[in-house]
């Protein structure tokens, strides 16, 4: 943090007053806290609200946790070995309740005082009419304590620190004693203007609220602040290397439009919806611009992100230049190469495919090809990224997927250009929400295919009970007779003791007892790369009838005559990938179907997953339940992009604040690109502290 212009914060943790090496040592190794300046950066995930007191007699068990004050009035040891326990008796003159422990006992008993008052705080359940709290925390009742009137904040703590008799109330004490003499060396770390243009409270006030909030009111004040400053940061961090990228970096200009125009007047065999034409609009400006494009390419499932992937190859084509797109599996890139090479072979242009699978003398060949600029598009994998691989004058990098590629990867194709960095067009079919797109791709300029092409129907979604197998048999069977194919994606290939989720191989013998008739393809993860392509070659041919599958076609799987996507144990799918799995089906112009298979009980929150998949096909808004329900950690990969270790924002919530802080930092570097106002000193201090303390940097950022 900013306030790091003092050495006060580069304090090590030993000497704060409690604190001592040994209790100094279990911070640094279980929760990375190693100085002041981390520990007062170790902000509460939650607060408890210990403002007011409950009776007994008022209990309810939707209260989150209840505080009462009362008196102990007995206890006994009960059960034995792992099952041994210790229940007390508690009142409050209202009624009586159990308080009970599993952990700790002997050291609890050496501590309780028989008639003693205490006040008790905890999640209240009801169990054969009478009121129980597990584990409560107890204080004894003081006169300091017994009129209440605070909020307790809850740190995130491990087991193993924990089992050394360090708890939230410790990591509280500590901080009280820290914030003590902290405050004064607290320093602003936002320009004063937008202080007061967004009605922010101090960075001191901040700081000292969210670990000791004096009421309601206070606490969320702080954490509106701390809010947007996390995500300004974050954001402004985005847009300068955006603009740094754009500064520094020229582009190879690309202006002629032959082979373009001739392929979309005379080749292109169908209409560009206007989703389409807007977003080639757009690449164009960027790549007749002298600036290296940057642009993310979000399109749904099927909304044709591989023709206008094609047309922005045929201008750098059009321009001497070749183009290569990398692709995160064979599979994919086998999709895109078969694909591209349809267009590529309608006007004469050379298109060739690299994957770990090719041969020494093919390998050969594609080099040669690619170093004399006969090759002018290349498709493949990771196989891309090898030394060997170099290009006569790489214009245009596609990247597919881009979640699933690391940063030093994709870096590796930035250098197949000694003299201009291709530009760069990131494609995904995975949606992103807007919040989670800005926060990871901030520094990107983002078009969105946001229409299917004429004549798609919308995909039917169904949600079917394991005891309606047989009638989903039945309308599996009606549409193999009309000509269709089927997918059946099951989640686990081999049986699981644990999990009592149907397995692939008992799924495709019972499907084929169940369609005797029919002809069965098999495809999963354990498959070598020859037997995946032969059995899906044979699905696409029309050969089999009905693929009976794992999640490894999940992308890229394109058979436009088959209508229906059954999902077995879909509970135990994710919203995003349920999305692409469905997305295998609706790619021609019949009425294609979804149906989702899962046991008669489920939780509320896979509920709310099938519910949302049988309302609406709008990726993006599938996205946003998808985003509120697993957060953002979890979601498109982004564990590796080192863009989410957000402290306080949570990009589910938080999508208004992000709005504001990024706008914010726009204007500013819009107005002050160097930072050298003396308005925004406080910024550029900021900075400064934390390039000299990395770790911070990358915390932020």
């Amino acid at each position: 943090m900013s306030e790091r212009r003092t050495s006060f914060f580069d304090t090590k943790i030993e000497f704060l007053k409690g604190v001592g090496p040994t209790k100094a040592e279990l911070l640094n190794k279980e929760l990375n806290i190693f100085t002041y300046g981390d520990l007062i950066e170790y902000y509460p995930f939650r607060h408890e609200d210990r403002t007011e007191f409950h009776r007994i007699s008022e209990l309810n068990e939707a209260m989150p946790g209840a505080q009462i004050k009362g008196r102990l009035r007995s206890w006994e040891r009960m059960g034995e070995g792992h099952k041994e326990r210790l229940i007390a008796q508690f009142t409050d003159g209202t009624g009586i309740m159990e308080l009970s422990w599993f952990q700790g006992i002997t050291f609890l008993e050496k501590t309780l005082r028989l008639q003693g008052d205490y006040i008790v705080y905890g999640k209240p359940t009801s169990f054969n009419g009478r009121w129980q709290i597990s584990h409560p925390e107890m204080d004894v009742l003081t006169a300091e304590n017994e009129r209440g009137g605070y909020f307790q904040p809850v740190y995130s703590l491990t087991d193993k620190i924990r089992k050394r008799y360090v708890d939230s109330k410790q990591i509280s004490r500590w901080m009280k004693t820290l914030l003590e003499s902290a405050v004064q060396h607290i320093h602003e770390t936002l320009p004063k203007p937008l202080v007061q243009k967004f009605r922010l409270i101090s960075k001191q006030e901040a700081i000292y609220h969210i670990h000791i909030p004096l009421n309601f009111e206070a606490l969320k004040q702080a954490k509106r602040r701390l809010k947007f400053e996390e995500l300004f940061y974050n954001q402004f961090r985005l847009i300068k290397q955006k603009l740094i990228t754009r500064e520094t970096y020229a582009g190879q200009v690309f202006t002629k439009t032959q082979l373009l125009t001739e392929f979309y007047q005379h080749h292109i065999p169908f209409d560009l919806t206007g989703a389409q034409k807007k977003v080639i609009r757009e690449i164009f400006e960027d790549l007749r611009s002298g600036k290296q494009m940057n642009r993310l390419l979000q399109g749904d499932v099927g909304s044709g992100k591989t023709i206008v992937a094609f047309i922005t190859m045929l201008l750098a084509i059009d321009n001497n230049a070749q183009a290569c797109l990398m692709a995160p599996t064979e599979i994919l890139s086998d999709q895109h190469y078969t694909n591209l090479k349809r267009f590529a072979d309608l006007i004469g242009i050379k298109i060739a495919e690299l994957t770990g699978s090719v041969g020494k003398k093919a390998r050969r060949a594609i080099s040669q090809g690619l170093e004399d600029g006969s090759i002018h598009i290349l498709v493949g994998t990771h196989a891309l990224l090898e030394d060997y691989v170099q290009f006569k004058n790489l214009g245009l990098c596609i990247i597919d997927e881009q979640h699933r590629f690391g940063v030093a990867q994709r870096a590796k194709l930035w250098e197949k250009n000694q003299n201009f960095r291709p530009h760069i067009l990131v494609m995904t079919a995975t949606p992103i929400p807007r919040t989670l797109a800005m926060t990871l791709y901030g520094d990107l300029d983002v078009s969105v295919i946001d229409e299917l092409p004429a004549g798609r129907k919308p995909i039917k979604t169904i949600h079917r009970y394991d005891s309606d197998r047989l009638r989903v048999f039945e309308f599996l069977r009606s549409e193999i007779m009309k000509g269709r194919q089927v997918y059946v994606v099951y989640p686990l290939i081999e049986e699981s003791e644990t999990l009592s989720f149907k397995n692939l191989m008992d799924g495709y013998e019972s499907i084929a007892r169940a369609f005797p008739e029919y002809a069965l393809s098999i495809v999963h993860g354990k498959m070598g790369w020859k037997e995946k392509d032969y059995e899906m070659q044979r699905f696409k041919n029309k050969e089999t009838q009905i693929l009976v599958a794992t999640t490894v076609i999940e992308v890229g799987v394109d058979v436009p005559n088959a209508s229906v996507m059954v999902i077995e144990s879909a509970n135990r799918f994710g919203l995003s990938q349920l999305h692409q799995l469905r997305g295998r089906v609706g790619r021609g112009a019949e009425q294609s179907y979804c149906i989702l298979m899962t046991e008669y009980k489920i939780g509320k929150e896979t509920r709310t997953r099938i519910e949302t998949m049988v309302r609406t096909n709008n990726g993006f808004e599938i996205s946003e339940v998808d985003l509120s329900l697993r957060g953002p950690g979890d979601m498109a990969g982004t564990q590796q992009s080192g863009m989410l270790d957000l402290k306080v924002a949570d990009l589910a919530k938080d999508g208004e604040i992000l709005k504001y802080a990024r706008e914010a930092a726009m204007e500013i570097l819009e107005n002050d690109p160097d930072i050298q106002s003396p308005e925004n000193a406080p910024i550029r201090h900021h900075i400064q502290n934390l390039r000299n303390n990395e770790t911070n940097w990358s915390r932020i950022s």
